[in-house]
């Protein structure tokens, strides 16, 4: 890995400034030490006897915008940091092999995951603290940034070796995972007990599953219509079908302007988290393409045309490629593009 070089212009400048990603450039300029996934980080970080914070985000997050607004431009959290911590920056877009280990990392030692990812580890990368997004300041239940490094900092000088255990346990079960150990062959008992399981989540109200915020997890829908072709269980087929006509009529897909943004925020489908990525659209056109062969319902085959002539539209470059996501944020607010104003009609 090449060392990265501190900006000597008049404006102040992280380690970040010379990075290719664009996201990681738009933290150039927070009060926060930012280094990039380096080894000079990590020789820093053992020369001054320092934990690692590390965060992982990416450009179309919308709480990851929050976390940076909130704290990392905030000079009071860059001192804490700055003072106590080696920090290091990471676009998980860019780095995705980091970011799976440490979001792995995070579910192991919290049960669930997402964006932003903070992660505090040794010098040796080992892990010993995970979460996603903080408030800068404690409140209703939830640590604030600023209390968080404190009591970091308070573990690392005076209970240090309760770190090391925990960041050897982290380490030592992220090794277990990673072993390749050979499985018995599948049986359809699997199939079964997959279906079964989906049954008991299944929203029916709704479609979908779970009770709280709704992925379109296309995948799990794909499983479900292969096993009502091998199976004739029409309630496999209701399931699909409940989930795909609900989320075409929810707010999760965009009505006017195409494609499916990326969850919806309530159990109804109906308030999105506005951000829309790439992977996404083409799972979800293949999902509505494979339910139109399956069905023969023409707006099945309406949404794919519709995600696709979105996708050509708005995230084909000029240049060809493909843009990986559309910012859930504009004019530093989430989902304003999609506002609309009625306008006042006239009384005669």
């Amino acid at each position: 890995m090449n060392n990265p070089k501190r900006s000597t212009s008049k404006n102040s400048y992280n380690y970040l400034k010379n990075e290719k990603s664009p996201y990681l450039i738009q933290h150039a300029t927070n009060p926060v030490d930012w280094y990039p996934w380096c080894d000079e980080a990590f020789e820093k970080a053992k020369k001054e006897d320092k934990p690692i914070f590390l965060s992982i985000d990416y450009s179309t997050c919308h709480w990851c915008h929050v976390m940076a607004h909130e704290s990392f431009e905030d000079y009071g959290v860059a001192a804490l940091l700055n003072n106590f911590f080696v920090s290091i920056k990471v676009d998980r877009e860019e780095r995705p092999d980091i970011d799976s280990v440490y979001m792995t990392a995070c579910q192991i030692m919290t049960g669930s995951g997402g964006w932003p990812l903070t992660i505090i580890m040794t010098p040796n990368k080992k892990p010993f603290f995970a979460g996603t997004y903080f408030p800068k300041e404690s409140g209703f239940g939830a640590i604030g940034v600023k209390d968080l490094l404190l009591n970091v900092q308070d573990l690392w000088k005076d209970n240090r070796k309760e770190a090391l255990n925990s960041g050897d346990q982290i380490y030592k079960a992220l090794q277990d995972i990673s072993k390749t150990v050979k499985g018995t062959v599948l049986g359809e008992n699997v199939l079964e007990n997959c279906y079964d399981e989906l049954s008991k989540i299944f929203d029916n109200e709704n479609g979908g599953f779970g009770d709280f915020q709704k992925f379109p997890t296309p995948h799990t829908i794909i499983f479900l219509l292969r096993y009502w072709k091998r199976t004739e269980n029409k309630h496999a087929l209701y399931m699909v079908t409940k989930t795909l006509d609900s989320m075409a009529k929810g707010g999760i897909y965009d009505h006017l302007g195409f494609g499916f943004h990326r969850y919806s925020v309530d159990k109804f489908w109906m308030v999105p988290h506005f951000e829309k990525m790439l992977y996404d659209q083409a799972l979800i056109a293949m999902l509505y393409t494979e339910a139109f062969q399956a069905t023969g319902k023409p707006h099945y085959k309406k949404i794919a045309e519709e995600i696709l002539t979105y996708v050509i539209r708005d995230l084909q470059s000029p240049e060809g490629g493909f843009y990986s996501a559309e910012d859930a944020d504009s004019e530093d607010v989430e989902g304003k593009f999609y506002l609309g104003q009625k306008k006042k009609s006239k009384i005669f």
